[in-house]
């Protein structure tokens, strides 16, 4: 015998049914497996520790050199929000030992995972810190990675500037594996370098 289902109850689920669907969870997003993501730096390169020049050695970034790193960007706050960061928010008054302190142990967690590698330039007998150097991957098609660096005002007074960039170009070309770098601010302008990746 068949059994007698009530016009509201069939009202019911036609109406539902379209709803159910509605609210099925969505589909899962595609995971991209690890093998394939591009490595930053490939897996055989070894990327340097220590770098010593006539007028500066270079050193990775990490709590070893907390102290003279946060010496170096306190003592010449303005000139590098203009200079470098293009903003207020780096550095600042408000920024606590402390602080510096995890943002070092950021630095060396980064180059460690080989995500990005960042070095504290010193001077030669590496009392003091007068720069630093970021090298990390490039989101801008066609380029391979970003290279920006800073030095303290009394450094750039004294000409470190310039003598830091040009070292900087040439030990990019001879001891790095990459095929084009960008100098965001130097090589390439503020605002082509922001429209670029305004469009990527």
């Amino acid at each position: 015998m068949m059994k007698f289902i009530p016009w509201w109850v069939l009202a019911f689920a036609a109406f539902a049914s379209p709803l159910a669907a509605q609210q099925q969870p969505a589909a899962p997003a595609i995971r991209v497996k690890p093998e394939q993501i591009r490595p930053f730096v490939p897996e055989a390169f070894d990327p340097p520790k220590l770098v010593e020049t006539a007028r500066f050695k270079i050193v990775p970034l990490g709590p070893a050199v907390v102290d003279r790193d946060y010496r170096a960007y306190m003592s010449s706050i303005e000139h590098l929000q203009k200079t470098f960061s293009r903003s207020t928010t780096w550095p600042h008054e408000g920024i606590s030992h402390a602080d510096a302190v995890k943002d070092m142990e950021n630095e060396q967690a980064r180059f460690t995972r080989r995500q990005s590698f960042d070095y504290a330039v010193l001077t030669t007998d590496g009392s003091r810190e007068i720069g630093s150097v970021y090298i990390s991957p490039s989101h801008v098609a066609g380029y391979d990675a970003v290279v920006r660096m800073w030095v303290t005002k009394e450094a750039y007074d004294a000409g470190l500037d310039a003598e830091l960039y040009a070292w900087l170009t040439n030990w990019m070309q001879t001891a790095w594996p990459f095929k084009k770098v960008a100098y965001p601010g130097r090589a390439i302008d503020w605002q082509t370098w922001d429209n670029l990746r305004a469009t990527n």
